[in-house]
């Protein structure tokens, strides 16, 4: 099936808001991350197996609010025993997927069913800090988060801190308004789409 970018009628490219007479380096940038396999791990309260053991795409389950990535994969932790996979693999689910029993585990494919929003620039922060309850500056790379975003529910995963990058994602359902919510919150700033 073929991966339909959620926001294909709403991402537009070009450069919005307060832009004139800036320097390109101190826009924000504003992309859709799109064609990423997504899928979550939920291991079973009942179960006992010992998740060290487990390694995808050479990655360790992170610990709480933290993530582990490589140049293809990122795995984020979503709570106690569950784990968000995005990863530009797209055959990492059936090569793991051996690792995980259904006597221990949940396995659910949900790439069709998330916006992603990747944020990068000098103020980043600021941003996130007009519709996130979060307290941002204390959150660094390699830290992730669930939280809302003028009521969206999102997951955050911060990426770098310089420059400073955070992929941002939430239900497909609710992605163009999220978009139009972040965006409009660019203005401000002034940002480049890409």
């Amino acid at each position: 099936m073929t991966n339909i970018s959620p926001l294909n009628f709403v991402h537009v490219t070009g450069k919005f808001g307060d832009h004139d007479g800036k320097q390109e380096n101190d826009l924000l940038r504003v992309k859709e991350v799109n064609g990423l396999l997504i899928f979550q791990i939920a291991k079973y309260k009942n179960s006992n197996f010992d998740i060290s053991k487990i390694q995808i795409d050479g990655l360790n389950l992170p610990i709480s609010l933290k993530s582990s990535s490589n140049l293809n994969t990122r795995i984020l932790w979503l709570g106690p025993d569950n784990w968000l996979v995005f990863s530009s693999n797209l055959d990492l689910i059936t090569k793991e997927n051996k690792q995980f029993n259904e006597e221990n585990f949940a396995i659910t494919n949900i790439s069709h069913s998330r916006t992603i929003i990747e944020l990068e620039g000098n103020f980043v922060n600021e941003v996130l800090k007009k519709g996130c309850p979060l307290d941002i500056n204390t959150l660094k790379e390699g830290d992730c988060a669930n939280s809302v975003y003028n009521g969206i529910t999102i997951t955050i995963d911060f990426i770098s801190d310089k420059p400073k990058k955070v992929r941002i994602s939430c239900l497909r359902s609710f992605g163009e308004s999220f978009h139009h919510s972040l965006t409009d919150a660019c203005l401000e700033f002034g940002y480049k789409a890409i």
